[in-house]
């Protein structure tokens, strides 16, 4: 009798004292601060985290995320024979437990819209029809809406954005650097590859079909704008654009090694109707804070430009390589980034000797408000002032979630990782 009372006393006890250390060791794991679940120690503000969404997925560019949370992942090159990679959380646990590749036409752009999913080639710009959930009705037959765009193989990616009125803005950018005659530091004067490239084409979304002559040059002068957004409250179109090359091979007399590193600026443009950026006539100097004279058209590194180009809103110092911009519209994050700029920086600078970062600029009343600053940062694994080993990560592509949190893609191991606050 003593032994049947005794053992359900001995196992509530049990019970009681492994309840105690789980509730102990689970209020000790929430106390710890969360750390970044990532590869490379991506550092990212405080009250922020970043994980891993995805990897392995090839050489991801741009991404779209659905009202449902799918992602729909463009590639600049076939991976398994496939251009698109859809993720799908389809019990709604946080992680992705589908990836379905699709699609044979690889490119950068890709975005949802109106009902379509839009994505780009090389050359062109197709579309697929979404239910309401924002999925892919017929997945095999995608709709042509604009093919021919100039593609030499250089700088030939078709990023695009559009607006509330049916338009779609195409960066054809430039295969020319400079536009230099071949084996020369002479200009080709006028530079006749902006009658059909280095410049934002405005084509109809919702017209099947059409070729480059459909549509209309809105913006000229732009070498080439990987990164493209528009702006809902501003209702107008902003850009990132890639500086020029070297300046000191031919023309060592004006510029030295050193003005290479570090000249041009990265830029970023609001661009309106009938804009022109000033390439390949002027560049941008940030240190003089304006257009200066391109060598190959008589400058020498202080004569100013043309007074009929624009000016960027920001600079940011050479060889950054902006490759994707993205105006925050979620509530998730602080107030500060409501409605400002994140940009996905592919490259890096000489001068700051730092690089593969995501940068933010913030904005108030359409207008930067501030000095733009360096949100998640790390992404190449390596101190790049004193390198010892490979680059691991290039950010590439953003996209926001439907909660606000914000995706950024790169394109080295074809990594996708989420950041939320």
């Amino acid at each position: 009798m003593k032994n049947t009372v005794s053992f359900p006393v001995f196992k509530s006890l049990s019970m009681i004292v492994l309840l105690g250390a789980l509730t102990t060791q689970c209020k000790q794991k929430s106390e710890k601060k969360a750390e970044p679940i990532n590869e490379t120690n991506i550092v990212v503000p405080d009250g922020f985290s970043i994980e891993l969404v995805a990897k392995d997925l090839g050489n991801l560019r741009h991404m779209t995320v659905s009202k449902n949370g799918d992602i729909y992942a463009n590639r600049s090159k076939l991976k398994d024979e496939k251009a698109i990679v859809l993720l799908k959380d389809s019990d709604q646990d946080g992680k992705i437990d589908l990836e379905q590749p699709f699609g044979n036409l690889p490119g950068t752009g890709i975005l949802i819209k109106n009902g379509y999913l839009y994505t780009s080639s090389n050359s062109g710009v197709y579309r697929y029809k979404l239910n309401e959930k924002e999925e892919i009705i017929d997945i095999e037959n995608p709709e042509n809406i604009v093919d021919g765009l100039a593609d030499k193989g250089r700088d030939n990616a078709k990023s695009f954005v559009m607006d509330d009125n049916a338009n779609i803005y195409v960066t054809i950018g430039s295969w020319n650097d400079s536009c230099r005659e071949e084996g020369t530091g002479k200009g080709i004067m006028p530079c006749a590859i902006l009658d059909s490239a280095g410049g934002i084409w405005q084509f109809k979304a919702d017209k099947l079909n059409q070729s480059f002559a459909d549509g209309k040059r809105y913006a000229t002068g732009v070498k080439n704008a990987v990164g493209t957004a528009w702006n809902h409250k501003t209702n107008s179109l902003f850009a990132v654009v890639h500086g020029r090359g070297a300046f000191h091979d031919f023309y060592p007399e004006y510029y030295t090694a050193k003005h290479s590193e570090e000249l041009p600026a990265e830029t970023l443009y609001e661009l309106q109707d009938g804009d022109d950026a000033g390439w390949p006539y002027i560049y941008y100097d940030q240190f003089k804070k304006k257009n200066i004279l391109a060598p190959e058209y008589g400058g020498d590194g202080e004569k100013t430009g043309s007074e009929n180009t624009i000016e960027p809103i920001m600079a940011f110092p050479a060889h950054l390589a902006p490759n994707d911009l993205l105006f925050y519209t979620g509530t998730m994050f602080p107030e500060k980034y409501r409605n400002g700029a994140f940009i996905a920086f592919h490259g890096q600078s000489p001068e700051l000797k730092k690089g593969y970062f995501v940068a933010f600029v913030p904005f108030k009343d359409g207008k930067p408000n501030g000095n733009w600053e360096i949100f998640a940062d790390n992404f190449s694994g390596i101190d790049l002032a004193n390198p010892s080993g490979p680059i691991q990560h290039r950010p590439c592509g953003l996209a926001q979630g439907p909660d606000g949190e914000l995706y950024v893609s790169e394109d080295l191991n074809g990594t996708i990782y989420k950041i939320t606050y």
